[in-house]
């Protein structure tokens, strides 16, 4: 098959932004087409965060804009492994709220945790750092306030009942688990201490029926009235015997 490259100049609000290469993948006859467009560094919107971050504007092209909804009968697949630059690394997916500066980010890998690979899903808000300030609230399950399951950095709100198929595990706490003053260093790079942080506030402003192990005193630990108390806990009975 003959090789075909076709071009199209793509128009938004009036005004041509890129050059679109319309090219078979390669002289082979499969029949693929892909778009291109242009390196351009000085476009106007790479001076806005919300287009720049993480990215060399030297490497990337501009991003191909479609003035309308984008509707397919397959698939919409991000692919990690172009290490041209055009990607950071991280993000495969984001969308911008009224403001333009709130956005809901997907991003995979950026971090290993308990020894596997992470894929994240959150809503970063217009303060931008890592701030727990920065995360608004991630509600899954229905668009109905005060109902369904919401979820932010370092805190979830469930509305609806819960029901688990398993155990569940209270947290371990220690006295070395707990920082009472914010670390300065952005919680990003400092995130183990930050941690600490996190885990005293949580247990400082959690209110009636909070529990947690006292891991250094072996105690079940619960808030009741505003104050904090030790849950009863007895031998089981000789009857009763686990195989774990």
């Amino acid at each position: 098959m003959k090789y075909l490259k076709q071009t199209i100049t793509v128009f938004i609000a009036g005004c041509a932004i890129c050059t679109l290469a319309f090219k078979d993948a390669d002289k082979s006859g499969d029949g693929q087409i892909k778009i291109d467009s242009k390196v351009n560094p000085d476009w106007h919107l790479w001076s806005e965060r919300g287009y720049n971050f993480g990215i060399d504007k030297q490497k990337v092209p501009m991003p191909v804009e479609f003035n309308s909804q984008i509707m397919t009968n397959s698939t919409i697949m991000v692919r990690g492994k172009d290490n041209s630059g055009k990607r950071w690394g991280y993000h495969c997916f984001e969308a911008y709220a009224s403001d333009d500066k709130s956005r809901i980010t997907m991003l995979v890998n950026k971090h290993v945790e308990e020894g596997k690979p992470v894929a994240e899903l959150y809503y970063y808000g217009t303060v931008y750092s890592h701030h727990d300030t920065a995360y608004n609230w991630f509600r899954v399950g229905s668009d109905v306030r005060e109902h369904s399951y919401m979820f932010s950095r370092d805190e979830a709100i469930f509305y609806g009942s819960l029901q688990l198929k398993n155990a569940i595990t209270l947290g371990n706490v220690g006295a070395a688990d707990i920082v009472k003053q914010k670390p300065s260093k952005d919680s990003e790079s400092n995130h183990s201490e930050d941690a600490k942080y996190v885990n005293y506030i949580s247990l400082k402003n959690g209110g009636d029926g909070t529990m947690f192990y006292d891991k250094d005193n072996n105690i079940v630990a619960i808030k009741v009235a505003g104050k904090w108390k030790k849950l009863k806990v007895e031998e089981l009975p000789e009857s009763v015997k686990y195989d774990f």
